[in-house]
């Protein structure tokens, strides 16, 4: 009796110290769901899986061959589970989509503490040190490898002083930008004309220059720059 005790107070200590790391991480950087969220999740997943591992003492007097449970079924139900908790943390602002990473962290820490629960500790371990490295070495390495990043941007000026596609085009691609698509709108009111495209770019900071030399430009009404982003 006190060694189960002993042990499942392990179990849920492991759990706790496991889910608290990367939530820290996650705290760290800003995030909603940080760490008493991912402390709280591993802790829980952690405790259901213990249910299924003593489930001889929740089911007292009954000879055990009698009863068949399957401890992966209550695996499944807490991935399924946490899935709701994962999409809570997906919204979108503005045009971009942000908390994909969250809800991924959220999903492993879950993972992490069903290992733990059923006292599988070397790859539990193992996943924390793994989860950890991607959440902050690779955020670094990921900053510094060169990819394209998308923006939203419209552009409006009056219907008979509007710039030509081609000077769109031409001061796009003086600042960094190529276009991915681009569409034409007049304006309810009948006075303005506007330009709408997706456009992409290798670095980032050439949003924030084309920004002000937009916010100088006479000619133009309005504009709208809005990066994207996970």
């Amino acid at each position: 009796m006190d060694d189960d005790y002993a042990a499942i107070a392990i179990h849920l200590g492991a759990a706790l110290v496991a889910g608290g790391i990367i939530g820290l991480e996650r705290s760290f950087h800003g995030r909603p769901a940080g760490f008493r969220t991912h402390t709280l999740v591993c802790l829980a997943s952690s405790l259901l899986m213990l249910v299924t591992l003593y489930q001889t003492r929740w089911l007292p007097g009954i000879p055990i061959e009698t009863v068949r449970t399957d401890p992966t079924r209550m695996a499944q139900g807490i991935m399924t589970g946490i899935g709701f908790l994962g999409a809570g943390v997906i919204f979108k602002e503005g045009l971009s989509v942000r908390g994909l990473t969250t809800a991924a962290s959220i999903w492993m820490t879950a993972a992490i503490g069903v290992l733990i629960g059923i006292g599988f500790y070397y790859p539990a371990v193992l996943a924390t040190l793994l989860t950890l490295g991607t959440l902050s070495v690779f955020r670094r390495i990921e900053a510094r490898m060169p990819s394209q990043s998308y923006a939203h941007h419209s552009m409006r000026f009056d219907r008979h002083d509007t710039a030509s596609e081609k000077e769109i085009r031409d001061l796009l691609h003086s600042y960094g930008f190529t276009i991915a698509n681009m569409s034409y709108r007049v304006g309810e009111d009948g006075v303005s004309f506007e330009y709408r495209m997706v456009i992409r770019t290798t670095d980032l900071g050439n949003a924030a220059r084309l920004a002000d030399y937009l916010r100088g430009w006479d000619r133009l009404r309005s504009f709208q720059l809005s990066p994207t982003g996970d």
